[in-house]
């Protein structure tokens, strides 16, 4: 089509006066001079987000498509249209085909030769999407960390944290020998432990499809020969899971967390499980608090994963210790008072 079709309008350019407007020249034909419906011979400008009058402020179009270059100018190297972001959670990266079987890009149905030789490409892509057997464990080994992800409720941040840790274990060497299920749990698990998410291995395991010991070793093993240098758990990590588990109140929440801070507790929690040091602060914090909610020795011990003997042991402990002072109760409700209050 040549510039002097009739769908085209020619605009002079003295009558754009503002460097951020620009005329416009609508080519529908309720407005192919490009001048506004409701006044004569104004012409309609437009900015970044609207096409409007500037007469009589009628809006002609707002929400136009912005046809410029997606990126910025803070990544120029990186000025490429390749297709979609790489997903580190497939085993070639999510640049594989996808072919389709009934129907076309426009919704169209095909016909059954197409259909025929669509399901025969389809047949062959799956054969040849895994170059080696390594692929083939690794595709395995992501299947089994999404499912195990899901099963824990962990977000997909950790589960590609995980996956990475799977492909690091992979590259290796430490695969062989070891079943892939026992890999990618221990990966799940040494995720959630580098981020400081309180996870049991009891969970992991009873989501995974193997034993304890197995996803024990294997995390042995990941965090020997990957150099993982994951810091110990503390009982402050658990500390709001088992707070929320048993519907403690605030006040107690803050008691119990200003116990794990100290350092009485923190020699206390040497030689023992951080959840249920957190679960005996949590405990002790209920009983001095009186008056803010009850929190049985069951089902803390339950939530913990702990003996109701051990919680009754650390709670004894606790006892003997120095701790630090907490204010008194008449100060407790003076201060909730307070909070109410606007």
């Amino acid at each position: 089509m040549s510039l002097n079709s009739p769908s085209y309008a020619t605009v002079s350019t003295d009558q754009c006066t503002d460097s951020r407007h620009h005329v416009v020249a609508d080519e529908t034909p309720a407005n192919a001079s490009g001048c506004c419906p409701e006044c004569d011979g104004v012409q309609l400008v437009s900015d970044d987000t609207e096409t409007y009058c500037p007469d009589c402020g009628l809006i002609v179009e707002d929400a136009g498509l912005d046809h410029g270059p997606e990126w910025t100018p803070y990544d120029e190297a990186e000025r490429r249209r390749v297709g979609g972001p790489v997903t580190p959670m497939r085993h070639d990266w999510g640049i594989s085909a996808e072919i389709g079987r009934f129907r076309d890009g426009h919704g169209r149905e095909l016909p059954a030769a197409t259909q025929a030789r669509l399901r025969r490409l389809r047949r062959w892509d799956r054969r040849a999407r895994f170059e080696s057997k390594a692929d083939q464990n690794l595709a395995h080994g992501f299947g089994e960390i999404r499912r195990i992800g899901g099963a824990l409720g962990v977000g997909e941040s950790i589960q590609a944290e995980a996956g990475q840790l799977f492909r690091e274990a992979q590259s290796a060497d430490l695969i062989r020998g070891r079943s892939l299920e026992s890999m990618a749990s221990a990966s799940v698990y040494a995720a959630c432990r580098r981020r400081q998410l309180p996870r049991f291995l009891d969970e992991i395991a009873e989501a995974a499809r193997v034993d304890r010991g197995k996803i024990r070793l294997a995390y042995g093993v990941l965090n020997r020969e990957l150099s993982l240098r994951i810091p110990p758990a503390l009982p402050a990590d658990f500390l709001p899971r088992l707070a929320s588990a048993v519907d403690a109140l605030e006040r107690v929440r803050e008691r119990a967390a200003h116990l794990c801070d100290s350092e009485a507790v923190a020699g206390l929690a040497n030689g023992r499980k951080p959840a249920g040091v957190a679960a005996g602060c949590l405990y002790f914090a209920a009983r001095e608090l009186d008056g803010y909610g009850a929190v049985t020795q069951a089902e803390l011990a339950a939530t913990a994963r702990i003996s109701d003997v051990s919680l009754q042991h650390v709670w004894q402990d606790l006892q003997e210790l120095d701790l630090p002072a907490w204010p008194t109760c008449g100060s407790n409700a003076r201060t909730d008072t307070e909070r109410r209050s606007p």
